[in-house]
């Protein structure tokens, strides 16, 4: 599901573009629906902000739980292994290896539908030599990490695996051996053939756990035969104050992103005296306009009394576009400040800019 969710985000089209996509030429994030420019930092920062929050309350509370179960890595080799059980006649590293190619060239042309648009890619594909680079070296060093590297990627070189060793506490949900019990216990290792990072669970924790929880489904085919609960299982407190005001944190940071993009308002207008010399009485303006809607929007550019705008007044927005330009201003009988006022469409904006 998740794999089905992160390959066709950038096909789901909404007001006319991909839901998530980073538009480099134009230097935009299209966010469902909407979009934001790069210079709206603001918005990305606390963006980042949120999204940092979030992973730190689930690492805190649910432990590894993106490792062993969302991670696409660990999702990629998952399925590979499961395919290959079906192919009893080779053998299973080298079925692996070969599903592998086709699932990392998914994975390379996925990471550039998030830049480029999906139908685009794929016409350009081998045509345009730069999508064409981009997702042959990505496909190379994918495959390569996952048929080479494969899970001691995740116990050597992962930062986020690092990170989550300083989040954990005694309470974080992790796996555990009951050691009340290991005179029970029948000393059929299959809990440590069946670990895909090779940890002994026995031993006790290991920082190299991705809690995948196969330990625990192999310990239960076992155990299960005995009238037993598997050995190894889930330790830890979930609902505890931790939970609470990081995930009331997290909870209170998305709501603030929402209603920062809600006001946001249609058409962002700057503009700006240019500090060249003109005659006496005159100034040369620059203006910007950003239509952050998916609507086409004619606006009129006007001036209060005692200045006269000179030059194309009339701006034509696409959706989702940018432009720019510059107006010359005339004073006539007015001094001080110009305000400067954007017309049409449901869009009225007043700036105000020094006049010399």
């Amino acid at each position: 599901m998740q794999a089905l969710l992160i390959t066709g985000l950038p096909f789901l089209v909404i007001n006319g573009q991909s839901a998530l996509r980073f538009d480099i030429p134009e230097l935009k994030l299209f966010f469902f629906g909407s979009v934001i420019w790069v210079q709206e930092l603001y918005l990305i920062l606390f963006a980042i902000l949120f999204f940092l929050l979030f992973i730190t309350s689930v690492t805190a509370v649910f432990g590894r739980i993106w490792c062993g179960w969302l991670c696409p890595q660990t999702v990629l080799l998952d399925l590979a292994e499961s395919i290959s059980r079906f192919f009893s006649g080779l053998s299973g590293k080298t079925v692996q290896r070969i599903l592998l190619l086709p699932f990392s060239a998914l994975v390379s042309l996925t990471i550039l539908w998030y830049f480029v648009p999906p139908v685009k890619t794929v016409q350009s594909l081998f045509y345009d030599a730069v999508i064409t680079g981009f997702f042959l070296v990505q496909w190379v060093v994918i495959y390569a990490e996952l048929a080479c590297m494969g899970r001691s990627f995740c116990t050597t070189i992962c930062p986020y695996a690092m990170m989550q060793n300083a989040l954990f506490d005694k309470d974080t949900l992790v796996i555990e051996y009951d050691r009340s019990r290991e005179s029970e216990c029948m000393k059929c290792d299959d809990c440590v053939k069946a670990c895909p990072v090779g940890i002994d669970i026995k031993e006790g924790l290991s920082t190299s756990c991705i809690a995948c929880a196969e330990c625990i489904d192999a310990c239960a085919i076992v155990a299960e035969k005995r009238d037993m609960k598997p050995f190894p299982g889930y330790r830890g407190n979930l609902l505890r104050p931790k939970f609470f005001w990081l995930g009331g944190m997290t909870v209170a940071a998305g709501i603030i992103l929402a209603f920062m993009m809600l006001i946001r308002p249609d058409v962002t207008f700057q503009i700006t005296r240019d500090p060249e010399m003109m005659p006496e009485g005159l100034n040369r303006y620059s203006w910007s306009l950003y239509n952050n809607t998916s609507q086409r929007k004619v606006l009129e550019l006007t001036s209060e009394e005692g200045f006269v705008v000179i030059g194309e007044t009339t701006l034509v927005l696409e959706p989702f576009s940018f432009n720019k330009g510059k107006v010359l201003v005339r004073a006539a009988g007015g001094n001080g400040n110009v305000r400067f006022r954007l017309l049409g469409d449901g869009v009225e904006i007043g700036k105000s800019v020094g006049f010399l």
